[in-house]
């Protein structure tokens, strides 16, 4: 499990790991100890200093499952705040030194462990000084020396801009202050140096590392992706098989399968009933919709509040589970306001409840403008729920005709004639049921995922021997 999590990376942290080890890896994760991170044991304390900012840090070792281990830093100063990466949403003004001194701790402390990592993994902006810190600082050390880098980007539009005159703060030179390494309209950014410095780069999806290379989703970074085409690889991310299991949920009434369906009718008609909605056999018989997200313009909330009029009369039923915009929870708490045999909605998040949408709805919405992997259409797909979603990024790579509906334009038009087409298709239950175990015989696992990153580390070792 996650030790901090604010988004999809905590996911993909607390379950590669485990699958890595699996495969016969010796993994460690290093990240900070934030305020309320509790677990593990005290194994090392020593200073470590960036840039002139001294602190002595203590690191906790914690095991997780599968065999990997997570190390976490605490230097209070730094990481016993109120937020992760800022309050609300402006950053720390000293982000910059809360990750140069976390990748400079890791390194410590794997030098004091006295052997070098085969390659060190380097995940989105917050990380991305550690390729660049063994190409630099770490370059001719006795024994992280020559050690490959991966740099994974997440979301490339969460670039860790920040003024240049950080460089000598953080124990870098003014040499990284040039086009091909870290700077970026006359700032630097932590995820370019990493994106640059890194012996290979990897996104989460194989349609994303192609689209970050295009003006439309790239945020400025698409020259410096072609730059890096050659090196640039996109893996899948892969889902949590045991947390997201229909036959063994224990958020559903009962559980199910692709062999027996039967009980994603009790976890709709629980699902109705929580919402507050009707649960006769009209009811039951119409379409539910499903819809668990951020309620922000990434995730299509434009597209769908440009459809205020026609949603209600699909002949659908609509349950929403989420928090963002003010503008977007109005609208969903509107229609359900206007609608109130139609359409429920809940502003805020409850576990419990995300895993019942999951798990009773008939569709699930997803109209993303881009998204970089998306994890809410594989649990879809895995519990017998049928995405509908734009074709972008890992949207793209996983939903396709047989297991779901896609729309390319991104138009509140396009998504309403995906809309009617997946309503016309639920009419006929032979059809549907063939989409549902379509969609539930994937394999999104991490395992195989972890496979593709397997192949990644082999590729940088091999080209540094």
């Amino acid at each position: 499990m996650p030790f901090a999590k604010t988004g999809g990376l905590a996911d993909v942290l607390g379950a590669l790991p485990p699958a890595l080890a699996r495969l016969g890896w010796d993994v460690t994760v290093v990240l900070p100890k934030y305020r309320g991170v509790d677990g593990g044991s005290s194994v090392e304390h020593f200073p470590v200093t960036v840039g002139g900012f001294t602190r002595e840090a203590t690191f906790f070792e914690s095991a997780m499952t599968g065999g990997a281990r997570a190390v976490l830093v605490q230097c209070d100063d730094l990481y016993d705040r109120d937020g992760i990466y800022g309050v609300g949403t402006v950053d720390y003004a000293d982000s910059p030194r809360r990750f140069a001194y976390l990748a400079r701790a890791a390194f410590e402390y794997a030098a004091r462990r006295g052997s070098r990592p085969s390659v060190v993994h380097a995940h989105d902006w917050q990380a991305g000084l550690a390729p660049v810190y063994l190409k630099t600082l770490y370059a001719n050390h006795p024994i992280l020396g020559g050690t490959p880098s991966v740099q994974t980007i997440h979301n490339l539009a969460y670039q860790g801009l920040y003024e240049p005159d950080w460089l000598p703060r953080i124990d870098l030179g003014w040499d990284q202050f040039t086009i091909d390494r870290m700077e970026f309209w006359n700032r630097i950014s932590m995820l370019k140096g990493g994106i640059n410095a890194a012996d290979l780069v990897t996104t989460v999806s194989e349609r994303y590392a192609t689209e970050i290379q295009t003006p439309e989703f790239g945020f400025g970074f698409d020259g410096i992706m072609r730059a890096r085409r050659a090196s640039l690889v996109g893996i899948l991310n892969g889902i949590d098989v045991e947390e997201w299991d229909p036959a063994r949920d224990r958020f559903l009434p009962q559980p199910f399968s692709i062999d027996a369906l039967d009980g994603k009718r009790a976890a709709k008609r629980e699902l109705l009933a929580r919402y507050g909605l009707p649960v006769d056999e009209a009811a039951m018989a119409r379409p539910l919709v499903g819809m668990v997200s951020r309620m922000v313009d990434q995730k299509g909330l434009d597209l769908i509040s440009a459809l205020d009029v026609e949603l209600p009369r699909l002949g659908a039923s609509f349950v929403v589970l989420g928090t963002g915009e003010p503008r977007y929870q109005d609208f969903w708490t509107n229609l359900a306001a206007a609608h109130p045999t139609r359409v429920a909605a809940r502003i805020g998040f409850d576990e419990g409840l995300a895993h019942l949408i999951e798990g009773g709805a008939d569709l699930f919405l997803m109209p993303s403008r881009f998204e970089p992997s998306g994890l809410n259409q594989m649990y879809s797909m895995r519990y017998g729920t049928v995405p509908v979603v734009h074709a972008v990024g890992g949207l793209a790579d996983t939903v396709t005709p047989d297991t779901g509906f896609v729309f390319d334009r991104y138009t509140p038009d396009a998504l309403l004639a995906c809309l009617k087409r997946a309503v016309a298709t639920f009419a006929d239950p032979r059809a549907w049921q063939a989409l549902q175990q379509a969609g539930m015989a994937r394999d999104f696992s991490w395992d195989r995922s972890a496979k593709e990153y397997v192949k990644i580390y082999d590729r940088v070792i091999t080209q540094r021997t």
